[in-house]
């Protein structure tokens, strides 16, 4: 969605991804885990595998934990997660889609229902926001050193759907089921990308700024602090004057 990656940039401006990192490497882990159970422990013959390694590599995830995690997966070790997919509303009735992995239904919901409460929003029932959002894949590189015609171009050739760039991040949307096939064809031109995952794309923005954005951006924060939760999508935007409030904002 636009806004994601910038929201991102937003809380590595201050710090929050180095003081997460433990636990961005478990839920990296746990991601692991799941697709290789899914599929062949093998990143080279299970795509859901292979992005989750590479998304772990561009983290700096030791290759002892990555390694680790799929091998608990071929020995049927640990828990058996599953995934489910909450949908609600923040501040200002901002649509949000939360996607989890987890070994405790009962635990997550409630924990979700529960964080969402607390920072101006609720939860909604399943179906309720997911409609004004496109199931699409998104591959994503920084734009430093990489010129935007050439992306462009790279884009066109690999089958991508649709690129968006500016000075942060070059953007590439794909069909679902084509994610694989584009983001390894983008590979071989571009190198490996920062991000390749299936993503909630809204049809729709709405802008959220002042105590709306400061209240959006603490309960995107206690969402994914949450140990379950994997990634919240939104179909919130900031102006780029609100980016630069935000940034500067402890």
């Amino acid at each position: 969605m636009a806004g994601h990656s910038k929201f991102a940039n937003i809380k590595h401006r201050k710090g929050a991804q180095d003081k997460k990192r433990s636990a961005l490497f478990s839920k990296l882990s746990r991601e692991i885990t799941v697709a290789a159970k899914m599929g062949l422990p093998d990143p080279d013959m299970n795509p859901r595998l292979r992005l989750a390694v590479n998304t772990a590599l561009k983290q700096s995830m030791p290759k002892d934990n990555i390694k680790k995690a799929i091998d608990k997966a071929s020995a049927s070790e640990g828990e058996d997660y599953e995934e489910i997919r909450y949908e609600g509303y923040g501040p200002n009735g901002v649509a949000l889609i939360i996607e989890t992995l987890s070994d405790n239904r009962n635990r997550t919901a409630t924990s979700v229902r529960t964080i969402l409460s607390k920072n101006g929003g609720n939860l909604g029932s399943s179906g309720a926001v997911a409609h004004s959002f496109d199931r699409l894949g998104l591959i994503e590189y920084k734009a430093e050193g990489l010129d935007e015609e050439k992306v462009l171009e790279a884009a066109m050739e690999a089958g991508a759907d649709d690129i968006q760039s500016d000075a942060d991040t070059h953007t590439i949307w794909t069909e679902a089921d084509q994610l694989h096939e584009v983001a390894t064809a983008l590979e071989k031109s571009l190198g490996e990308p920062d991000t390749a995952k299936l993503a909630w794309r809204p049809q729709i923005e709405q802008e959220v700024e002042g105590k709306d954005a400061d209240t959006l951006v603490k309960l995107i924060d206690a969402l994914e602090d949450d140990d379950d939760v994997q990634t919240v999508w939104g179909n919130y935007t900031f102006s780029d004057a609100e980016l630069e409030r935000l940034g500067q904002a402890e």
